[in-house]
């Protein structure tokens, strides 16, 4: 397994390009035993304090241990393959120059020795292979991993403990590249009146949530940066959840069933290069393309946020749609470079990702654009393409019938020269019961199998008599980061995708 992960170019996130650029060319890196990085000098490098643990696993004595070989000596006479997770995180964390322990060579050669397996210094694949191994790591790992981690950030350590309920694997919860809230979440931003938002250009992506009357647009150009905003909608609560790397924006009731209000940040952490993001009420970490929590306190709560409605379009069109629309001000209290793929522009527009997903299909392309939904259980994948092709797709999931309309084609970003990158599409869905739905010969309407022209709204479809047709909430989002966490799931139009 070679895959080759794209780096980010440009005007973007320093932080993430170096530790991308040193996870991925690990031919760079010092490899020798006898390299003069050591645990002291890295943590006064870092400014933070040296970590040793009272824990008398090999772990700690492999890593922060002052006879480190021994440690890997005695691993390898075991045969012990339980710390094949262990060795992958310090062949990263020889990559990253926190920790060199026994030496970056030796963890790689011994290593191999325990998998039987030979990708050398590449991380990303030793990630994805063992994602799909079945092994179990030593006792007492999550809680040693917080403790490397915290070599980067002594915030990872209040993640990563032994005593956190999970339903996730720990081994495979990867370092993003920033510290936690390094990508900082936008809190009660200040909003502005369209007529007031010249930065924006027409065609500029926006996000559209419309709730109780309130509608709002949060551009991509601002939120590429920040991929969190906290908010109040129509009086709701509300948690836009965007992670970049896997094309998703997904608006959240931050309200649970029992009444407590939850904001969010970036943990910075990725679990299958989906982001992490973490409450700051209990901080727990949670699936942000689920919205359960997966590490920490709340899991096993049956807390699971609700989704609310979100839309993907052009600032063109929600403004004509909404003319009494406030916008997120450029203004937000941080200093970015707030152009359109300033961020994350090049990683948009490669075909390849940037951190390893070792559950993939070749059904699409891993980054083609697809809408998800889940119904009652029932997940199921809508290719973005086909959606736009037809315009009205009439579908039965589970035992629902819906409707979803792309009626406006696709979403491109331009400079004054080229295609940066393309930013998904408009896409609707809604409950259609009896009804069978066609496209109109105008965008924002829709016709029944009665000739009636019915209204494209944010809450419903509305017909001349005002019968409604409610919303359905689903997401856009990259065909690998929806296929990681629903590889079961239905996809439409599956039968003539694979003949293709």
């Amino acid at each position: 397994m070679n895959r080759k992960y794209a780096l980010i170019t440009g005007g973007t996130i320093v932080f993430l390009v170096v530790a991308a650029w040193l996870a991925f060319r690990p031919k760079n890196i010092v490899q020798d035993n006898k390299s003069s990085l050591d645990l002291e000098s890295t943590a006064q490098n870092l400014n933070i304090p040296t970590i040793y643990s009272d824990q008398p696993s090999l772990m700690y004595e492999l890593s922060f241990g002052e006879d480190p070989q021994s440690a890997l000596e005695e691993i390898l006479q075991n045969n012990d393959t339980s710390y094949i997770p262990v060795l992958i995180e310090l062949i990263r964390a020889n990559q990253l120059r926190i920790l060199t322990g026994a030496g970056y060579q030796a963890h790689i050669d011994a290593l191999e020795m325990l998998s039987g397996q030979s990708f050398g210094p590449d991380w990303g694949s030793w990630i994805e292979w063992y994602g799909s191994t079945e092994i179990s790591p030593p006792a007492g790992f999550t809680g040693w991993k917080g403790e490397l981690l915290s070599l980067i950030d002594p915030g990872f350590g209040n993640f990563l403990q032994d005593d956190h309920p999970s339903t996730i694997r720990s081994e495979e919860i990867v370092w993003g590249g920033v510290a936690v809230d390094g990508i900082p979440a936008l809190d009660n931003p200040a909003m502005i009146p369209a007529n007031q938002a010249s930065y924006l250009e027409l065609d500029d992506p926006v996000f559209g949530i419309s709730i109780n009357g309130d509608n709002r647009a949060y551009p991509l150009r601002i939120l590429d940066w920040h991929e969190m905003a906290n908010d109040v909608v129509g009086g709701i609560p509300v948690s836009l959840a965007y992670c970049t790397l896997c094309g998703a924006g997904i608006a959240y009731q931050g309200e649970s069933d029992n009444g407590q209000i939850f904001t969010f940040g970036s943990s910075g952490f990725l679990y299958r290069s989906n982001k992490l993001m973490y409450d700051r009420q209990t901080r727990t970490l949670w699936n942000q393309f689920t919205g359960e929590p997966v590490l920490g306190e709340l899991v096993g709560s049956s807390i699971k946020l609700k989704l609310l409605p979100v839309v993907v379009t052009s600032w063109e069109a929600w403004k004509n749609q909404h003319p009494d629309t406030a916008v997120l001000d450029i203004n937000t209290g941080h200093y970015r470079p707030y152009e359109p793929g300033a961020a994350y522009g090049s990683y948009f527009a490669s075909a390849e990702t940037m951190f390893p997903v070792w559950q993939r299909s070749n059904l699409l392309d891993a980054k083609d654009r697809v809408y998800a939904l889940q119904i009652d259980g029932f997940p199921k994948a809508y290719p973005l393409d086909l959606l736009v092709q037809e315009i009205v797709v009439n579908d039965t999931v589970g035992e629902v019938n819906l409707v979803l309309i792309a009626d406006r084609g696709d979403l491109y970003v331009n400079n004054d020269s080229s295609t940066i990158y393309n930013a998904g599409a408009e896409v609707r869905a809604y409950l259609s019961g009896e009804e069978v739905f066609s496209p109109s010969s105008e965008a924002g309407q829709v016709v029944d199998s009665n000739g009636q022209v019915w209204q494209i709204t944010e809450q419903a479809l509305v017909s001349p008599e005002g019968e409604l047709a409610p919303r359905i909430n689903g997401h856009l989002a990259y065909w690998f980061g929806w296929y990681a966490f629903f590889p079961k799931g239905a996809v439409y139009g599956e039968q003539v995708l694979q003949s293709e």
